[in-house]
């Protein structure tokens, strides 16, 4: 059985950062995280062994001097407030979530009604639209009707999201709206359109393809997606402990990927555990590794 591994997988340059960050000796039980600084159940855990503290809002007890706002980025608002309160407020927010905010804050300044494509509900958005004193989150296209009256409508996007879905929502909007000034400007981040790319490049090859990362992690979901649209199996997993061997059986062709919070370790770990489940089926020589494009890291 042949295994490749995408040419772009894994940790990012913004999450990477955070987690150094975060990871700094300085903070030892003294730092709050609000939030997950990222969504990967494995450096989270890593994180709490260091005795870093995590709660879910800025309303729960923070218990340390120092707090960290995390890579998906949080209202400017909301940092004030944690200073007024008398906290040393770190941002780990990525720059590229951060040049969402400061395109959002251009197109309001230039009479754009603020549209976000992206998920209503999560934590990044949430940052996005935070101080917006009006705006919409649109994730299908039949939820631009909402968009009705406006005359100017200027669109961004969450940075994980899918290339396909951005396109598809303006395509929408911009049919729905002949006469509106539609400003788009495409902020999903070059990592997530990386990895994506690689994924529609690689599931054209295989014929089982393992995904990598947080359940909770949307830049993964989406890799994820992208193999359903294609019609080849895949399984989204957060551990080598998840694998099942019965995955394997008659595959010739297995490829691995993995989203942006994903550590290179826990795919490594992933890795190996499928040579082994290989070596079993079909003996010492059960296994070919090979790397697509050879630029997997």
């Amino acid at each position: 059985m042949k295994i490749t591994l995408a040419r772009a997988l894994g940790t990012c340059f913004g999450v990477h950062d955070a987690i150094e960050a975060a990871q700094d000796e300085s903070f030892r039980d003294n730092l709050t995280i609000i939030g997950e600084l990222v969504h990967n159940p494995q450096t989270v855990a890593a994180l709490r062994a260091k005795g870093v503290r995590m709660v879910r809002s800025m309303d729960d007890q923070i218990t340390t001097k120092n707090v960290m706002i995390t890579a998906h980025g949080a209202p400017a608002s909301m940092k004030k407030a944690l200073e007024a309160r008398g906290y040393r407020v770190y941002d780990a927010s990525c720059p590229l979530v951060l040049k969402v905010h400061n395109r959002v804050a251009r197109l309001v300044s230039e009479g754009y009604f603020p549209v976000v494509i992206g998920q209503r509900d999560h934590v990044e958005v949430r940052g996005i639209v935070g101080d917006l004193a009006e705006y919409e989150v649109i994730l299908e296209p039949e939820e631009t009707a909402r968009l009705a009256g406006r005359s100017k409508i200027g669109i961004v996007c969450q940075t994980t999201q899918q290339v396909e879905t951005a396109q598809r929502i303006v395509a929408a909007i911009r049919e729905r709206f002949p006469g509106v000034d539609v400003k788009f400007v495409d902020t999903i981040c070059q990592p997530t359109k990386d990895r994506q790319a690689a994924v529609r490049d690689l599931v054209d090859e295989v014929d089982l393809m393992i995904v990598v990362g947080g359940y909770n992690s949307a830049n993964t979901k989406k890799l994820k997606r992208v193999c359903d649209e294609k019609g080849v199996e895949a399984h989204h997993i957060e551990s080598a402990g998840e694998l099942e061997p019965s995955w394997f059986r008659g595959k010739l062709h297995v490829g691995i990927t993995a989203g942006t919070s994903t550590p290179h370790e826990i795919i490594a770990e992933v890795h190996d555990r499928i040579r082994e489940i290989s070596r079993r089926a079909g003996g010492a020589d059960g296994a070919q590794v090979s790397r697509h494009d050879n630029t997997s890291r």
